[in-house]
């Protein structure tokens, strides 16, 4: 049990912890969270010993072993699998001394805590781990430092899952994990037989895992049932709530003032207008639950239409130094696509978005583009192209080929979702998540065709993805999204292509099925599957896939109408109906009441009008759709 009780600590002044109360009991999965910078990751450090509070105290269970991430990826010339052994310094100790030992005593203690441990094991559990996060039997053979930064934080994460401890604590476990990885981690931490703490930005993980939230929120721990979904919906109650008490508060204050007020200067209500005094001064303010809204992002539309495709590559062969990576792609992006790629780091999800970005010439096959395009294309690695000592407005005036107002470039760096003081920051002193935002807006503020995403919620918070969601689904371009976040996928696209086995293909299903392929649990919807041969030639094929994907389009722009236009009537619904809930509207004036009502009968028609219009052009544009993919 991890117990904390009273918890304060200040740094440079400022307060990230104040009075902070938690329990964590044996064997419980939580989720901590709050917006970044709140103090989280000091929390861990607090737990682990490596910083001290100011006051307050943490209590653990005795002789409960803590496991956290190493901050620095393994680099040694040891073997991946040689490293996680290692990890279990007590095996490695027993199994070196069982090796000198002559007491046959000693000899058969050692066995014995061995067997104990399931030391014997212990190569199997650690391979299996390895393979977890992506490792194949030939990669755990190879040094660790044969490896980038990225995937030796992988091998890191396997060497603590591995050793197993007590408390679990992990922090931003899927920043170095690709999908396939983070459905694996999700399953495992789910059986995991301790205590696991996880600070995590990731909705599915939070979800998945977690069976117990703690909010750090104004320097105090609040604990929440269940996972993220249920941790939302408290909240929002618990703020309804709170502000429904603050209302009564109000008007209970302005009753007992305006007595006061009245009847403070009569002699015969003095002794009640100086109790309602006392009774004021008693009463305690309520404070508001904060409103935590994230400012919102917005990405420019496109500042003209292309004719489709926008892409179409031919027999494409991708790959660098002549060794190809991928082979046979035949694609095609429309102008309003919206496709994530699916597929495990190393099998070229990347590669092939720098083909569509135009930074990666084919080394065979033809790409033809739309004339015009304009591509803005967003990768992690491009953090390291911000200027250190720069603000935002300073980079976002570097960009403009022409003078605009102060107030037009900061009304711009706004809209990238960095508002206030942080606009006048240094890049170097931005936080992951700003830099990540200041990078996204200086990559669209062209207005893109086609909109290029890898990995694009790495150091955001849950309310910055949102804020992303948002962005990306009012953004009227093509989408080509790379993203280890299942939450933003299935919010974001309505295509699947898996990028697997040297080629890509599309994926016919959803990402619950995705899940169980990767958990191996499907056999369906894998990549290179062999397909029956017809009659029919493979040219014609591509020519009667191509009409028909073409012949998508208009449909679904008719199906996106019908739904702007149902959107719009429901609001102005709502509107009429806040009006028409006053029960002083009929007996003041009936005549409006009358006209308000006529006016929401015309808007629930123009509803019905466009729910009808929807429904056809639904069915047309899923017909199309069927015609399409069997054509291809």
């Amino acid at each position: 049990m991890l117990t904390i009780r009273n918890l304060t600590y200040r740094i440079d002044g400022r307060t990230l912890l104040e009075g902070a109360d938690a329990t964590v009991p044996s064997g419980a999965k939580v989720g901590l969270v709050g917006r970044n910078g709140c103090g989280k990751t000091t929390l861990f450090n607090l737990i682990c010993g490596e910083l001290s509070p100011e006051s307050g105290d943490i209590m653990l269970a005795e002789g409960q072993r803590i496991g956290r991430v190493a901050q620095e990826a393994p680099g040694t010339e040891h073997s991946l699998i040689e490293t996680v052994l290692a990890a279990d310094t007590e095996r490695a100790a027993l199994l070196a001394e069982a090796e000198i030992a002559t007491d046959a005593h000693r000899i058969g203690e050692i066995h014995n805590r061995l067997a104990d441990i399931d030391a014997y094991s212990a190569e199997a559990r650690a391979a299996s781990i390895l393979a977890g996060l992506g490792f194949d039997a030939a990669a755990q053979a190879r040094p660790c430092s044969s490896f980038s930064g990225g995937w030796r934080m992988r091998v890191a994460l396997a060497a603590i899952l591995f050793l197993e401890p007590d408390l679990l604590l992990l922090d931003e476990p899927t920043n170095y994990l690709d999908l396939e990885g983070t459905v694996w981690l999700e399953t495992y931490l789910q059986r995991y037989p301790h205590t696991v703490v996880v600070i995590s930005h990731d909705r599915d993980m939070l979800d998945s895992v977690a069976r117990q939230i703690i909010h750090v929120d104004g320097g105090k721990l609040v604990p929440y049932r269940g996972n993220y979904s249920e941790f939302e919906r408290q909240r929002r109650e618990r703020a309804e709530a709170k502000a429904r008490q603050i209302e009564r508060q109000s008007a209970e204050r302005e009753h007992l003032q305006a007595f006061i007020d009245r009847f403070r200067a009569k002699a015969s209500k003095a002794k009640q207008a100086q109790s309602r005094v006392k009774k004021l001064e008693k009463m305690k303010s309520l404070e508001p639950i904060l409103d935590e809204t994230m400012p919102p992002i917005r990405i420019p539309n496109p500042k003209r239409a292309l004719s489709p495709p926008i892409i179409a590559a031919d027999r494409v062969v991708l790959g660098y130094g002549g060794t190809s990576v991928l082979r046979r792609v035949n694609i095609r992006v429309d102008e309003d696509d919206r496709i994530a790629l699916l597929g495990a780091n190393g099998n070229g999800k990347s590669t092939l978005a720098k083909m569509l970005a135009d930074r990666l010439e084919p080394m065979e096959g033809s790409v033809i583009r739309a004339d015009r395009m304009k591509i803005a294309y967003f990768a992690q690695h491009q953090l390291d192209e911000l200027r250190p000592k720069e603000t935002p407005v300073e980079h976002v005036q570097a960009r403009l080929k022409f003078e605009e107002d102060e107030k037009d470039v900061r009304a711009r760096v706004a809209q990238m979702g960095l508002a206030g003081e942080r606009m006048d920051t240094p890049a170097k002193d931005l936080s992951g998540g700003e830099r990540a935002k200041l990078l996204l807006g200086l990559a669209t503020m062209d207005g893109a065709n086609l909109l290029i995403l890898d990995e694009p919620t790495n150091h955001l918070d849950i309310d910055s993805r949102t804020a992303l969601i948002d962005a990306i689904n009012g953004y009227e371009g093509a989408v080509i999204l790379i993203s280890h976040d299942r939450y933003l996928v299935e919010a974001c696209v309505d295509r699947l292509w898996l990028v697997a086995d040297g080629t890509v293909a599309p994926f016919d299903d959803d990402m619950d099925a995705y899940r169980a392929l990767i958990l191996g649990n499907a056999k369906k919807g894998k990549a290179g599957d062999e397909k029956p041969a017809d009659k029919v030639s493979a040219a014609d094929r591509r020519r009667e896939a191509a009409e028909a994907r073409a012949a998508l389009a208009p449909l679904r722009k008719k199906v996106q109408a019908a739904e702007k236009d149902i959107a719009k009537a429901e609001a102005e619904i709502a509107k009429l109906d806040a009006k028409l809930e006053d029960p002083a509207l009929y007996t003041k004036d009936p005549a409006k009441a009358t006209e308000l009502s006529k006016e929401r009968a015309r808007w629930a028609k123009a509803r019905e009008d466009a729910e009808e219009a929807w429904l056809e052009a639904s069915e047309a544009y899923e017909a199309a759709e069927a015609g399409a993919a069997v054509a291809g």
